[in-house]
């Protein structure tokens, strides 16, 4: 499954963008109060060459377009979308341009520490308010600003509209590129939960405020493992109908997959998004036009659906047929027509009269892909020559070897005749095809295979192809968790050259359609999978569209695979991975614990584990909960005790959780638990033994303080430097601390086994001499003492396996806290304090916790009258952990924190 995600995907068909001058990043003077109060962010103006040059004196009469970069993102990523808009100003002459501004956000973790977004947001309002400043005075002064934003940046810009002071009217068109918008691909704290919450909350009670907000989200699609698509599509809402979520191997003229980088300099994305931005500009204003309707028209233009023709916003729809053109009429159901070097341009004309009874449907194509009109619709014309018609040209769609057009007779009753228009042409090859049709002849349903097939059968169909379209739909593949390999077999009759197949599989409920471009004949393989479920209130079925060559025979093969279906686990859920391993390390301390009362022993941590972690312990009271989750009386009782939702329950309604998802996950967390256990014990001993070549530790002794003044001072000190600096470097500290203990502890016993095999055989020779001289009180002696020994070892032992156990628990909570104390490394020279800090007073806690716990042994836990709560307490703990940690995994150290708390306890009382 993480094979699937990381590596099985489609290469990479994005070109790269390069510049045609040196790019310039001209620094913007900030307020001085803005400089101070964000002294690690700044604001730039993109240039290059002689351009650059003219901006320096800050004269700007362009459109203003702000680059918010992601996580860990440089300024420098505007360099694409401002080279690309600046050669495309020079076409136009200058008669339009835009000045691209990019912030410098000191490339912040922000999709791991949340604590800054807030900050981040602030910052851009101040940029957008100097910005706007620049043009002040100007003729064409601008109102608003464009915002781009990449990954978290597109949060970011989002979050501006939940400022107090912010004006809605600022900004008035949103383009984001692979953004999370719906949840954060990992909630490492409570900050970036919350800024979620309060900016999708936002979004949908203040819908109808955003009305004059046109936004456009790209994901990358499956390259892109970083941020899921299905995370990228901006919620549904009924009343807000300005907003608009494609993957980009939908984008019509890209057809290509982007990794998360990528998406930033795919060259044929930021050719469409540059594109955009020019059919945006109204005349008048010299501005983004403020018309919300146009807006979204040109998105879809450009990102939906592409009619191979350049934008207008009101296309003339009647034109008049002129030129000394030949006219031929065209009376048979199926027509080819080969163009090549043809001085005369042509008419030809459909008759449609006798093909309604026989047809429902004409499909026409063409593999000129120039922008000119091409079909034409006559109304009411008795004669074979139309003077006007109806351009139909802006009802084709520009697929990446040909433009298609497919039209319902049924739509058109006052067409009397279609015509094709073929100009004249010079040293240009094209074919032009046209076809009447039954929809029912040319659409084939086909049932997917079952997920428990393993791929072992198949659905298959023969298509003797006689036409030039053929849809397959795909019956009862809706769910994320589906996943399938369609292999497509081409055969032909004649060996004569064709044009290409182009194979698209249709998800009509999302725009996340996916393009193949095929030899014929040839075998292709096509993958299908769904970024986003169907909504409940959906009947529509995906299509695989097949454009063929009409001689062919096509054999569609689907088959289930396995290896696909664990690649969406994986996509969708290893987020949750960490609360898995943790509930199973929990559980098997809960059967060390456990063990203690019943034998008196604590068991190996590999054995408990196999022992203990069961997933039918936790997944069924957790599923019962999530069924009763539809039910309207568990959701007036939950509501009124205001008990917050379980995670699964939340995942179900989004359509991401689907059967046996978590018995899998538990079971690869059983597994990661596993070996993460066997390599703390096998670290260990390999260390202790290097260790014991150059060092001499001590014996084992008995009777250790818990609580003595020099570990009440350490205390103390982690204790300041997590309230001072950061409480993740308090947090690490206590762990290589408690590591180092365990190291030292391992090597006193290994060497304390040495000392009493040594003292075992000096006392045999000793009870050898003392039967020479009958001495038995001193032998009797001896032995009690070696007895002794044996026991403290055993003991000894003992609390080694639970030290174990407790730093393989520990050393999660330090790998979930690690993201604040990155940020904090990289921000140090800034503000030695982190601020706000998520783990602050977690820090505090179990530092005070692992101190005492370090030098615990399990004879003071076994005599604990706690002992038996504390046994039973982790097993509700894990199931809490998986009911509420899968979407806030700063919750996890919340539970073993109280879990570590009643073993001090056991320590103590």
């Amino acid at each position: 499954g993480v094979r699937d995600v990381l590596f099985l995907y489609e290469e990479n068909r994005c070109s790269m963008t390069y510049m045609y001058e040196y790019p310039e990043y001209l620094k913007i003077k900030l307020p001085k109060k803005t400089a101070r109060r964000y002294p690690t962010y700044e604001l730039y103006l993109y240039g290059e060459g002689n351009y650059a040059e003219e901006n320096k004196n800050l004269l700007l009469t362009g459109i203003p377009v702000l680059f918010l970069p992601g996580n860990a993102g440089s300024y420098k990523q505007v360099r694409s979308l401002g080279s690309i808009a600046l050669r495309k100003a020079e076409d136009v002459d200058f008669k339009y341009h835009f000045n691209f501004f990019s912030v410098n956000f000191n490339e912040e973790l922000v999709a791991l520490y949340g604590g800054s977004l807030q900050r981040q947001t602030k910052f851009v309002h101040e940029c957008i308010k100097v910005i706007l400043k620049l043009y002040r005075d100007r003729e064409f002064a601008p109102t608003s600003v464009a915002i781009v934003g990449h990954s978290m940046g597109g949060l970011v810009a989002r979050a501006l509209l939940t400022l107090k002071n912010f004006k809605p009217e600022l900004i008035n068109l949103l383009i984001t590129q692979a953004t999370p918008h719906v949840a954060p691909v990992m909630p490492l704290d409570k900050y970036l939960t919350d800024f979620y919450t309060a900016v999708n909350n936002h979004w949908i009670l203040k819908a109808q405020d955003l009305r004059n907000l046109t936004t456009l989200s790209v994901a990358g699609g499956f390259r892109d493992y970083q941020v899921r698509s299905g995370l990228a599509f901006l919620p549904r809402l009924s009343q807000h109908d300005s907003a608009l979520s494609v993957v980009s191997s939908a984008v019509p003229r890209a057809w290509a997959s982007t990794d998360h980088l990528s998406i930033v300099w795919c060259k044929e994305l930021i050719l469409a998004t540059i594109r955009a931005f020019f059919d945006l500009i109204d005349e008048n204003t010299r501005q983004i036009t403020e018309d919300p309707k146009k807006r979204m028209s040109v998105l879809n233009h450009h990102f939906v659906r592409h009619p191979a023709k350049i934008f207008e916003e009101n296309p003339e729809t009647i034109m008049e047929l002129t030129g000394a053109f030949m006219w031929i009429t065209v009376k048979a159901s199926k027509w080819t027509y080969s163009v090549y070097n043809d001085s005369d341009g042509k008419y030809f004309t459909f008759p449609l009269a006798n093909h309604r009874k026989s047809y429902s449907h004409v499909y026409c194509e063409s593999s000129m892909l120039d922008t000119s009109s091409w079909i034409y619709g006559c109304m009411n014309s008795n004669s074979s020559i139309c003077l006007e018609a109806t351009d139909l040209s802006w009802r084709a769609e520009l697929l990446p070897t040909t433009k298609v057009v497919i039209l319902k007779l049924q739509d058109y009753p006052s067409l009397s005749h279609i015509v094709i228009q073929v100009p004249p042409t010079v040293g240009n090859k094209y074919t032009l095809d046209c076809e009447f049709f039954k929809e029912d002849s040319r659409t084939v349903q086909l049932p997917v295979t079952n997920l428990f097939s393993f791929g072992l059968s198949s659905s298959k169909i023969l298509l003797n192809s006689t036409g030039l379209l053929y849809n397959v739909q795909l019956q009862h593949f809706n769910q994320i968790y589906q996943a399938f390999k369609i292999y497509i077999e081409s055969h032909c009759k004649s060996l004569k050259e064709r044009k290409p197949s182009v194979y698209r599989l249709h998800i009509p409920w999302s725009h996340e359609d996916s393009i193949t471009v095929a030899k014929v004949p040839s075998f292709t393989e096509i993958s299908a999978k769904l970024h986003i479920a169907q909504p409940q209130n959906d009947n529509s079925v995906p299509e695989l569209n097949i454009y063929s060559s009409s001689d062919c025979q096509y054999e569609v093969i689907l088959k289930t695979s396995l290896v696909q279906i664990l690649g969406q686990i994986i996509r969708f859920h290893a987020g949750a991975f960490p609360v898995y391993v943790v509930s199973n390390i929990l559980l098997t301390y809960g059967g060390q614990l456990n063990t203690l009362i019943s034998t008196g022993q604590c068991s190996d941590f590999s054995f408990e584990l196999v022992r203990t972690a069961k997933p039918y312990k936790v997944e069924p009271l957790i599923s019962i909960v999530v069924f009763l989750q539809g039910c309207h009386w568990f959701r007036v009782i939950r509501e009124s005790l205001s008990l917050p939702d379980v995670d699964a329950a939340v995942l179900s309604s989004q359509d991401a959780w689907f059967p046996l998802v978590s018995l899998i996950l538990f079971l690869f967390g059983t597994g990661i638990a596993y070996w993460s256990g066997v390599f703390f014990s096998a670290s260990l001993r390999l260390i202790s033994l290097l260790w014991l070549t150059l060092i001499r530790p001590t014996v084992l002794q008995n009777g250790n303080k818990l609580v003595t003044p020099r570990r009440l001072c350490g205390v103390l000190s982690l204790a300041l430097v997590s309230w001072t600096t950061c409480g993740a470097l308090a947090v690490l500290i206590i762990y290589l601390q408690y590591w180092t203990s365990s190291l030292f502890f391992h090597m006193a016993i290994t060497f304390t086994v040495q000392d009493h095999c040594r003292v075992n055989l000096s006392q045999v020779h000793l009870r050898r001499k003392l039967i020479k001289n009958q001495s038995s009180m001193d032998s009797t002696s001896k032995a009690t003492q070696s007895l002794s020994n044996s026991t403290t070892i055993a003991e000894a032992v003992n609390s080694l396996k639970m030290h174990v156990t407790i730093l393989n628990l520990f050393t999660w909570i330090v790998l979930l806290n690690l993201p604040s104390l990155i940020y904090w490394l990289k921000n140090i020279r800034y503000n030695v304090r982190l601020d706000p800090d998520p783990c602050r007073s977690t820090a505090i806690v179990l530092v005070c916790i692992l101190e005492i716990l370090m030098n615990s042994s399990t004879s003071e836990v076994k005599s604990s009258k706690l002992l038996k709560i504390a046994s039973k307490v982790p097993l509700p703990l894990s199931v809490a952990m998986l009911a509420f940690g899968r979407m806030h995994l700063y919750k996890v150290p919340y539970f073993v924190i109280f879990s570590l708390l009643l073993h001090v306890l056991c320590c103590v009382v």
